[in-house]
């Protein structure tokens, strides 16, 4: 259970985000110091109502003030703690492409009490591959896993693939395929844009897009025979995912966004 919950938290922040189009609307993608808050709750049966996950994602320059770097935490809550005895932390940093926005480096942190890892990802597009080195911080004697697989233009890993939707749009009945990166394999998700339906948000009363990708079973993220996802991100300009709905053996699972901040609207990463 504790692989699928983490495997949920991340999935649920980046699905079906790189749809490929093209659109006369200028959309701004990444805005820097920009932070999107999320909380997570179980929503059905006896957990119904029971929050156990925050979320947040902050865009920032990176150092070489050129490109975008974004910082991403899933934290646990007091009530998976007492409910399961479960607490985990991940931090992710990604650092993405300017110019082609695609992603380049990603730096992960992931703790769940005894096991903790550290990771980075390296996207090469010259040589057409993406290297992932992860280690054990409490074990300096374990040796380093290494992954290398073959990657295609436009790669997103699980966080900068959210911000990638912002430019690009969606149409009830469309279908695409997307190739997201984690730990080092690629994954080819099959995306279906079912509705345009009204949700209630922080953000009022809103038009948003129903976007179902197909991350369970076989060769996909998420190993589970039975489960199923739906987003809804909004239809206008901001392009905020503003819900994720999770069924799965767990049951079901609620994450909705809480907290839009801006730190400056004006500045951004030169190009």
């Amino acid at each position: 259970m504790k692989k699928l919950i983490l495997s949920l938290l991340i999935i649920l922040t980046f699905n079906c985000f790189c749809l490929f189009a093209q659109t006369s609307v200028k959309i701004e993608p990444y805005k820097f110091g920009e932070t999107l808050t999320y909380e997570g709750k179980f929503s059905k049966a006896v957990l119904r109502g029971i929050a156990f996950v925050d979320l947040n994602f902050t865009v920032q320059k990176a150092p070489d003030g050129r490109n975008y770097l974004i910082k991403s935490e899933a934290k646990s809550k007091g009530s998976l703690i007492k409910l399961f005895g479960y607490k985990f932390y991940q931090n992710i940093q990604s650092t993405v492409d300017a110019e082609r926005l695609q992603i380049l480096k990603t730096v992960k942190r992931d703790d769940q009490g005894e096991r903790v890892r550290d990771s980075e990802a390296v996207f090469d597009y010259a040589s057409r591959k993406v290297t992932y080195v992860e280690t054990d911080p409490n074990d300096a004697a374990r040796p380093p896993r290494r992954v290398a697989s073959p990657i295609i233009n436009n790669t997103q890993d699980l966080v900068s693939a959210i911000y990638t939707v912002r430019y690009l749009p969606l149409a009830v009945g469309k279908t695409f395929e997307v190739a997201v990166s984690d730990s080092g394999l690629v994954y080819k998700v099959p995306v279906r844009v079912t509705a345009r339906e009204q949700q209630k948000s922080i953000l009022g009363k809103i038009w948003c897009y129903r976007v179902e990708p197909e991350i369970f079973g076989a060769n996909r993220i998420v190993e589970e025979k039975d489960g199923k996802m739906i987003l809804w991100i909004t239809d206008d300009a901001r392009r905020i995912p503003v819900r994720t709905q999770i069924s799965a053996s767990i049951g079901k699972v609620e994450v909705k966004l809480k907290e839009v901040k801006f730190v400056s609207e004006n500045a951004a990463p030169k190009r």
